[in-house]
């Protein structure tokens, strides 16, 4: 696994600690590695068969899929370790944080007054901001208290356990700094739209700002927001930015609705967020999107790619039914681009592509080729 950054907020491990992260590591590695494929062959050799046997014909969708494949034992075992698996992901993270709470507290204080250069980041908090319902229905990824829960004044220890937590859950693959997202993105901006002119940029729902670091680099002389619905994930990436050297303006919003004037932004974009949402909310963050581009603005979405095969979308929903991503199903068979022309594109300015980075960093494969999907559009 790729070394962990570490920075002034990442709580430290002593040597127990750290070897029941690294077991954790471990044994999800396996899991993912050695057993979950052998679910797609049980499913060819055993489960298909049999379901064919008995009604004449395959399943005609993943909830056919889901209905036979959840019978078979070998697919309960995996099913039943991988959730385990990620039980004691989060134990193994929240202890140490737990115990370095106070210091880290003190420390994003501290930090939140440091300046470099001739601006430093700000932090903007809402506490009358009511967190919707697809955030406080479920603990997201099975996070004890998801990414919005204050336990105490001043918190960070949600931004402190995702730090680390989802450098575990994607065994390195994120990067050094949790910042693959951050890098795809880029890169397909470089690739695809490399004379694009940035002066200010939006991330949605940036959680501790690991992707919205990477813009705020890559951009210097642009000015770069990063919002969210947790206030304590948005604590920890103000003091995470600052720590770094990194100016971003850190706000509290729902981006349903957020308080920038129209034509704000000459880019607009999220990391993997828009399954974490609700089907009514996803067309209600895609129209405040475009309000908030200017003429000629682009707006970008990064999403992990949801199969192509019904086998392929049930292993990949697996999330939904068993890791607390609850409101993500409705991705799987949805029509982004008929959904971003709803919102007020205009349809030949919209976009869904594939995308695979030249980046020197190993991808989770979710399937077996592993093709981010990127949704784009302008605002015309």
């Amino acid at each position: 696994m790729p070394a962990f950054k570490q920075h002034p907020m990442v709580p430290q491990t002593t040597h127990d600690e750290q070897a029941r992260q690294d077991f954790v590591s471990a044994l999800r590695g396996h899991l993912s590695g050695r057993l979950m494929p052998g679910a797609y062959q049980v499913y060819a050799a055993r489960v298909e068969p049999a379901f064919r046997s008995k009604h004449g014909r395959s399943p005609k969708d993943e909830h056919e899929v889901r209905h036979a494949m959840t019978e078979d034992p070998y697919y309960q075992f995996w099913s039943a370790m991988q959730r385990r698996s990620q039980e004691l992901l989060w134990e193994s993270v929240i202890d140490p944080t737990e115990r370095q709470l106070p210091e880290l507290i003190d420390r994003a204080r501290t930090l939140g007054k440091r300046g470099r250069g001739k601006r430093r980041g700000t932090l903007r908090l809402d506490p009358k901001l009511v967190v919707p319902k697809y955030h406080t229905a479920a603990d997201i990824h099975l996070q004890p208290g998801g990414y919005h829960t204050d336990f105490t004044a001043d918190d960070v220890a949600a931004g402190a356990v995702y730090d680390k937590g989802i450098n575990l859950y994607m065994g390195g693959a994120l990067g050094e700094e949790n910042n693959l997202t951050g890098d795809t993105l880029l890169a397909y901006v470089r690739e695809k739209h490399p004379s694009l002119q940035l002066h200010s940029i939006l991330d949605l729902g940036c959680a501790i700002g690991n992707s919205t670091v990477v813009w705020a680099r890559a951009f210097p002389k642009a000015r770069v927001h990063g919002i969210d619905v947790g206030a304590p994930v948005l604590r920890y990436a103000h003091a995470r930015a600052q720590a770094l050297g990194v100016p971003v303006d850190f706000s509290q919003q729902n981006a349903e609705r957020t308080d920038f004037a129209d034509g704000s932004f000459d880019l607009v974009l999220s990391h993997i967020v828009l399954h974490e949402t609700s089907k009514s909310a996803l067309t209600r963050v895609l129209a405040e999107c475009r309000r908030l581009l200017k003429p000629g603005g682009l707006m970008l979405h990064l999403e992990i790619p949801r199969g192509r095969t019904d086998i392929e979308k049930f292993m990949h929903n697996w999330e939904s039914y068993n890791n607390n991503e609850t409101f993500s199903r409705y991705m799987t068979d949805l029509d982004l681009k008929a959904e971003t022309i709803k919102a007020g594109f205009a349809a030949d300015a919209v976009l869904v592509d594939e995308f695979a980075p030249k980046l020197d960093v190993a991808q989770m494969n979710y399937t077996e080729h592993f093709l981010w999907k990127i949704l784009a559009a302008f605002k015309r």
